[in-house]
């Protein structure tokens, strides 16, 4: 099964404030590229300081970088017509919908899927179901709120929920799964 996953840091509590997006492309339910890209957000060189605690990207990190306009020519091939997955895709999702809206660009045809959802649907009976504990009980290792990391260890993690569950393609994920798919 093809899909994406993806993860966005933030420099701010605003949603339109994406510092950092990280994307894992899974071909066949095989990793065959994990990219990140710095952004200078919207309100450079404003970062608050909860933000850069969980995530260590600092004004400084981003200043020669580009703004999400001038990347996104970069970031919607992988985008468009595609099936994304993010861990707590609510968050991620809305990174999204709102930093596009803010510079005016249009939603891509894309679905998507929480791997947090799922989760909880395929390894019931846990305590906690956030990225950290469900990579640790998969001994799957990663850079916690780094965008790349975050978005490889969300792929990896997917990739053992479809073989766990039979699951190859998009038409039989919500019933295998457990979960729905959202389309932007």
């Amino acid at each position: 099964m093809d899909f994406i996953s993806i993860d966005f840091e933030t420099a701010t509590p605003q949603r339109d404030s994406p510092c950092e997006i990280g994307l894992t492309v899974v071909r066949d339910r095989q990793i065959v590229e994990t990219r990140s890209w710095l952004i200078k957000p919207l309100y450079y060189p404003h970062f608050n300081p909860f933000n850069v605690a969980v995530h260590g990207i600092r004004p400084a990190d981003v200043k020669d970088q580009p703004d999400f306009r001038e990347l996104w020519p970069v970031l919607q091939p992988y985008l468009e017509g595609q099936f994304l997955i993010a861990h707590n895709a609510s968050f991620d999702m809305s990174v999204l919908r709102k930093t596009l809206a803010t510079y005016n660009i249009p939603l891509p045809e894309a679905s998507y899927a929480c791997s947090l959802k799922f989760s909880k649907n395929i390894w019931k009976g846990m305590s906690k179901y956030d990225l950290k504990t469900l990579c640790n009980m998969h001994h799957i290792n990663f850079l916690h709120h780094r965008a790349a990391s975050d978005a490889d260890a969300c792929a990896r993690l997917s990739i053992k929920a479809l073989e766990q569950t039979g699951t190859t393609t998009e038409v039989e994920f919500a019933d295998k799964m457990g979960s729905k798919i959202g389309r932007l």
